[in-house]
């Protein structure tokens, strides 16, 4: 059994929650928003549920296995049972807005954890204490870097605290060796009780007038020392030494301080499901967490890409927003999560789009950009009204200030990362990194009506899902869905299904060449006779290997006209359509170069269809006898990985018939193997380096040339 600590004001703030006018802050200062991040089963999703319960905003936590909680409102993260997109629950306490942005903890969904930490001032970076003892390490310390990458200030919270195996010293120690060398200070900021009845109590440290007037125990005389130690106040720090008392406003003073500047990190524990520490982890985000005026400025563009003074935080500037995610609604329309930046968003607002030019990459490896929607900006649009989400509750709102979230609805084209901004200041805010989709998925339409359903499908899913690209391979002539991993394809196949869209899973074909193996020579003999003007035409040619890479050469060597100049060229049409289709199905033919040596022609019967025949079959003739050599496609492969994994790592690539190029120092404790690795054996290394590395290292791939297969 698990009891509440805390005061009686704490309970009896859980009746605060959510009215209009409590979610529409007009100062900056009275909100917080802060994103959950961690582990996958760290407990994020019911932490934020019980979060909400416990501020009155909703009447009962609901449950992840039941599929009822607020932020998993979407039907592939209920069917799943993990979150798959951020959602943005909202709650007062205290008369501050706190917006909990619930993140996946799925390492396939780390484009939306970049989303999640772009519209947040902090995180709260949830670990499960019965995880110490099961391999937590390695996916916090991959999360963990990318809240380090965002600037942002951290709470670790410890969860769980009910489990069998809970264990928060071990968790604590793991988490520190994790942060370790990044210059934060975990130091807890609650006390757990246990009685010998199983009773579990969450205590604050820092309560009451003076918490040093109490007889100290380790876990109060560690914070409080630490926080000393990084005062800028003197006066405290005599006033400590002197046995003086310390004044609890100073300490938290000092608390938020070292929170803003990235020194300390404060932990506190709780247990989500039976409430315990929850009223104290909401008072530390109040008093700990910095408001969005001590977010730094941000890098910005002007729409022709010049530069562009940094956007301040400030509520009396220019309107500036940014999406940071976009969904669909239960009846399929599009609703955009926004951070607002500079200004106030209001209804009935008209908006310059600034495109954000990250998200609208050049086509690659054969991919089709029609699958998306190209804009260029510059369109305006129209803001109707302006909603404060509660999952997937939309909660109508006067205005937005600085600093806060809200949802839009009806912006037509506007996608995710594009600004919002005043039409008399146009400004586009720098965009954050995507992580690249790697795995790639092969579909196919079950009939025409599916293939119409599924082109549909997948213009629908290229305005939500930002880092799905879809290719349209010319050489395989299959459509590829290239995922950030299983879990992605998995939401983008449903999608796709649920869209109408008939569609199975194939296997990707891999595309390959052929070059010949020697010399040789070969005649074209196309000559039909079947009243009136037959088909007449001869040619003779000879065939031989180029250096990789060279492609296809066309010589003519016809002397004493045996061929008329006007059917070369459709000789040469005919030569090089063949090598292009290939003489084994599939795999054209490249690298050689043909020569035209001798031909017959009839004044009457030939022509160039004719000799496009001729030349057709004399190329299959030559390649038959020349013999082939099958040519795949060779990627260059960088993979960052940590030391402790490279022999790992370096084994699975030379198990692929990889190249390892060379190896590099990268950020400390990480390391950059170079290596050339055939595209069948990169098919699944999305996944595969992944459960090898337990999501720590990840590759960049770029297609290098082709090599003989086993070269």
């Amino acid at each position: 059994m698990i009891v509440m600590g805390g005061s009686k004001a704490d309970s009896a703030r859980r009746g605060r929650g959510g009215r209009a006018g409590e979610l529409a802050p007009d100062d900056p200062a009275a909100v917080r928003s802060v994103a959950i991040v961690g582990p996958m089963a760290a407990g994020k999703t019911t932490l934020v549920e019980e979060l909400l319960a416990v501020a009155g905003v909703i009447p009962r936590a609901g449950s992840v296995a039941a599929g009822t909680t607020v932020t998993d409102h979407d039907p592939d993260a209920r069917r799943q049972q993990r979150s798959v997109a951020p959602a943005v629950a909202s709650l007062v306490h205290r008369d501050i807005k706190i917006n909990l942005i619930d993140t996946p903890g799925c390492p396939d969904f780390l484009a939306e954890v970049r989303a999640g930490l772009r519209a947040a001032d902090a995180v709260l970076f949830v670990v499960g204490t019965a995880d110490a003892a099961d391999g937590v390490a390695a996916p916090t310390s991959a999360l963990l870097a990318e809240c380090r990458r965002a600037g942002l200030p951290a709470v670790l919270v410890l969860s769980r605290l009910d489990h069998a195996r809970a264990d928060e010293t071990a968790a604590l120690v793991t988490c520190r060796r994790v942060a370790e060398g990044s210059g934060e200070v975990l130091v807890p900021v609650t006390r757990t009780e246990r009685g010998t009845d199983g009773t579990v109590t969450v205590h604050p440290l820092l309560a009451g007038d003076d918490p040093t007037a109490e007889e100290p125990d380790d876990l109060r005389r560690e914070l409080v020392e630490t926080l000393i130690e990084q005062s800028e106040d003197e006066a405290l720090l005599e006033s400590w030494i002197g046995g003086e008392p310390v004044a609890l406003d100073a300490l938290r003073a000092d608390l938020a301080t070292a929170v803003t500047r990235r020194s300390l990190v404060p932990v506190a524990g709780v247990c989500a499901p039976t409430g315990a520490g929850l009223d104290a982890l909401l008072d530390l985000v109040v008093d700990a967490v910095p408001p969005p005026t001590a977010h730094p400025p941000l890098p910005a563009h002007a729409p022709d890409g010049a530069g562009h003074a940094p956007v301040d935080p400030d509520p009396d500037g220019p309107l500036v927003a940014e999406v940071v995610q976009t969904g669909t609604d239960a009846q399929g329309s599009r609703v955009s999560l926004v951070r607002v930046f500079s200004g106030r968003l209001r209804p009935d607002t008209a908006l310059t789009v600034c495109a954000d030019p990250l998200r609208i990459p050049a086509p690659r490896d054969g991919e089709d950009p029609t699958g998306a929607e190209v804009r260029s900006g510059g369109e305006t649009v129209r803001v109707n009204r302006v909603y404060a989400p509660l999952g997937a509750t939309l909660r109508e709102v006067p205005w937005c200030v600085a600093g806060d979230l809200c949802a839009l609805t009806r912006l037509g084209p506007v996608g995710t990362g594009d600004t919002l901004c005043a039409a008399e200041d146009p400004v586009g805010l720098d965009g954050w990194e995507l992580p690249e989709a790697l795995l790639p998925v092969a579909v196919t339409a079950a009939d025409r009506t599916a293939q119409d359903a599924m082109a549909r499908g997948l213009s629908r899913l290229a305005a939500t899902e930002t880092t799905l690209r879809v290719e349209r391979n010319e050489d395989t002539h299959q459509i590829v869905l290239w995922c950030t991993g299983e879990a992605h394809a998995d939401v983008v196949l449903a999608r796709l299904r649920a869209s109408g869209a008939n569609v199975e899973v194939t296997d990707v074909a891999v595309p390959e060449r052929e070059t010949v193996a020697g010399p040789a020579t070969g005649l074209g003999r196309h000559v039909k006779q079947s009243g009136g003007h037959g088909q007449f035409a001869v040619c003779r040619i000879e065939i031989e290997p180029l250096p990789r890479g060279s492609g296809v050469e066309f010589v003519d060597r016809i002397v004493g006209g045996a061929i008329p100049r006007a059917y070369i060229p459709g000789v040469e049409k005919g030569v090089r359509a063949q090598l292009e289709s290939g003489v084994t199905p599939g795999r054209p033919v490249v690298d050689v170069r043909v020569t035209l040596v001798d031909g017959k022609a009839h004044s009457v019967d030939s022509s160039d269809q004719a000799f496009q025949t001729a030349g057709a079959l004399a190329v299959r003739e030559a390649v038959a006898a020349a013999g082939t050599v099958v040519m795949e496609r060779l990627y260059e492969v960088e993979v960052s990985v940590d030391d402790g994994q490279l022999g790992a790592v370096l084994g699975d690539l030379s198990a692929r018939h990889g190249r390892v190029v060379g190896t590099e120092p990268g950020e400390p404790g990480c390391t950059h193997v170079r290596a050339e690795v055939p595209e069948q054996a990169l098919l699944r290394y999305a996944v595969d380096l992944r459960a090898l590395t337990s999501g720590t290292a990840s590759f960049t791939r770029r297609f290098s040339r082709y090599e003989p297969v086993g070269g």
